[in-house]
């Protein structure tokens, strides 16, 4: 082998480290996300005013949340993480998308969302994603959604969300299931606060 084919295949194996895994951890065998209830038909179309339209904003979320784990409450001072389980994508996010398609299913609101409409939308869903997890002290998980709407006017209101699964074993499946089902609960109250 002469030195300009050493030196190729060296730069090739450099640029390719960047791309490929070597070695590092293992891929999660499954990866959890939220799917709504209720879902609008294909070829369902929407119209009105933005004037009249909802925009449903990312909620904030406090740093337990806001990484793709499943946070385990293990005590009133600590937490953990579940193991073999993670979100396809943070938290929040996924709240969002599902609170978004849950409004929009029900048929009662012109729901917008990206790009300019949804910060030229006068009415807003925004709030924070207080919990979204297991608690190993009850054997259950729980949601626990603060909204915020603001109505057109200046007008805003403010409720809490909160819906328990109990009798989860602490395995990424059920979890992950258990999760769904109460994230939906709160997405179903959500919507019918919103109208």
């Amino acid at each position: 082998m002469n030195r300009t084919t050493m030196f190729a295949a060296l730069c090739a194996t450099v640029l390719l480290s960047g791309c490929i895994s070597l070695g590092g951890a293992e891929a999660p065998d499954q990866l959890l996300t939220l799917t709504p209830a209720v879902s609008v038909a294909a070829g369902t179309g929407a119209d009105g005013s933005v004037a009249n339209a909802l925009a449903v904003q990312v909620p904030s979320v406090t740093q337990r949340l806001n990484v793709t784990r499943i946070p385990v409450t293990t005590s009133d001072s600590s937490l953990a993480y579940l193991t073999q389980a993670y979100w396809v994508e943070k938290p929040a996010q996924l709240f969002r998308n599902l609170l978004s398609e849950t409004i929009r299913a029900r048929g009662n609101r012109l729901v917008v969302g990206g790009g300019e409409l949804e910060y030229a939308a006068q009415t807003q869903l925004s709030g924070q994603l207080v919990e979204m997890g297991y608690d190993a002290t009850r054997g259950g998980v729980v949601v626990v959604y603060d909204a915020v709407l603001q109505l057109p006017g200046g007008e805003v209101r403010t409720r809490r969300f909160e819906e328990r699964v109990s009798g989860v074993p602490a395995e990424a499946g059920a979890v992950g299931a258990a999760l769904n089902e109460a994230a939906n609960a709160v997405a179903g109250e959500v919507a019918d606060w919103v109208g």
